[in-house]
C-alpha cells in the first residue's frame, strides 16, 4: 500500500466518536522517505480546519524551532497520534488512541523514518512509555522497535510556559546531532 492509499482510506475513518465533530481528517505532512518523523498528540483547531498537522500558533513555533537546526517541512514528515481534533483540544482519550493507531503504524512503516520525535506527553506516553513523564525524560533517547525516539516539550506547551525554551534548545541541538550521525540525507 503507498502513502496516498493509506491518506484515502483514514479520510473515511469512522472508528471513534471524533468523527463525529471533525472538519477534517488531519492524516499527515511531508517528506514520504523522510528520515525524520515528528509525532503530536491530535489536530487543534487550525488543523481540524485546514487539514493539516500543526499549522497553528503552535505549529509556527515548531517551524521556527525546526529552522534552527536547518530542517524545514519538506525535509521532514510530521503525524499525530489521533488524526481528528478532540472536542475543546481535550486529550485524546485511550479509546480515540487505540482507534487510530493502526493509521500511525502503518504511516512509520511506509515512511520508514530513523528517527522519530515525540512531540509532548501524550505521543511519548504512547510511543515511548506508559509512565513518561516528559519534565524529565525530555531530551533522552530511547530504541523502540528498531527506531532512535526522543520526546520534546510540545510546541503549545512552550506557548504556554517560555521558561522551557531553553532546555528544547538543547533538545533540538541533540537532535541536530543525531540527524548528522544517523541519516544519510542532507539535511
Amino acid at each position: 500500500m503507498s502513502l496516498e492509499n493509506l491518506k484515502k482510506e483514514c479520510l473515511g475513518c469512522r472508528s471513534c466518536s471524533l468523527c463525529e465533530s471533525r472538519s477534517n481528517v488531519v492524516f499527515g505532512v511531508g517528506r514520504e522517505n523522510a528520515e525524520v518523523m515528528f509525532i503530536g498528540e491530535g489536530p487543534g483547531e487550525q488543523e481540524d480546519i485546514q487539514g493539516e498537522p500543526f499549522v497553528g500558533r503552535a505549529g509556527q513555533l515548531l517551524d521556527d524551532m525546526l529552522e534552527m537546526i536547518d530542517l524545514d517541512r519538506s525535509k521532514v514528515y510530521i503525524a499525530n497520534i489521533v488524526k481528528c481534533r478532540p472536542p475543546k483540544n481535550r486529550d485524546p482519550l485511550n479509546i480515540e488512541q487505540d482507534a487510530c493507531s493502526h493509521w500511525l503504524k502503518e504511516q512509520l512503516r511506509l515512511i520508514n523514518p530513523k528517527i522519530v520525535v515525540c512531540l509532548g506527553r501524550i505521543s511519548a506516553a504512547r510511543f515511548i512509555k506508559d509512565d513518561f513523564k516528559i519534565t524529565r525524560e525530555h531530551g533522552q533517547w530511547f530504541i523502540k522497535d528498531g527506531l532512535m525516539v526522543m520526546a520534546m516539550y510540545h510546541p503549545a506547551a512552550l506557548l504556554r510556559d517560555s521558561s522551557k525554551r531553553p532546555e528544547t534548545f538543547e533538545d533540538l541541538v541533540k537532535l541536530r546531532q543525531a540527524i548528522r550521525d544517523y541519516c544519510t540525507d542532507t539535511y
